[in-house]
This record gives structure tokens, sequence and C-alpha cells, in this order.
């Protein structure tokens, strides 16, 4: 079973690869972004899209575990609430 699972993941990682290559290879066009005024040199459309992914990837779960640790706070700070109350 054990042997399975690798199997479907090693699968899985070279699917994805494989998909990744083939958007890197079909966009190639090179872009200039512009933005505020500045002008980023010239790259493909691919490399743009996959550091928009990997900045996404980056923000997203930071912006999760910020989110869990407020909720975390208020949680602490009801339940100290409480037991000043002597609820």
């Amino acid at each position: 079973m054990r042997n399975l699972k690798r199997a479907l993941a090693a699968l899985f990682v070279l699917l994805l690869a494989a998909v990744v290559l083939f958007f890197v290879l079909e966009n190639q066009q090179a872009v200039s972004l512009v933005m505020f005024g500045w002008s980023a040199p010239a790259v493909p459309v691919a490399v743009l899209v996959l550091a928009a992914l990997v900045v996404g990837l980056a923000v997203g779960p930071l912006l999760g575990a910020y989110g869990l640790m407020l909720g975390k706070r208020r949680i602490r700070a009801s339940a100290r609430r409480a037991a000043l109350s002597g609820d």
C-alpha cells in the first residue's frame, strides 16, 4: 500500500512538472510589466505568471496564519473576560 501511494505521488509530481513545462514552452512571448510608472524588463509571460503563483503561494498561508493568530487571541481574551466576571 505504501508503494502504491509513493507511485501515485511520483506520478502526480511528474504530471505537474509536465504541465508546468508545457505552459512555459507555450508562453515564450516577451512582455514588459508597467506599474506606477516603473517598467520591468521584458520577460516571458510564463515567468511572470509563475512568479505570481509563487508569491500567492507564499502570501496565502501567511495571511491564514495571521488570521488564526488573531482568532486565538480573541478566544483567549474572551476566556479571560469570562474568568474575571465569574461566569
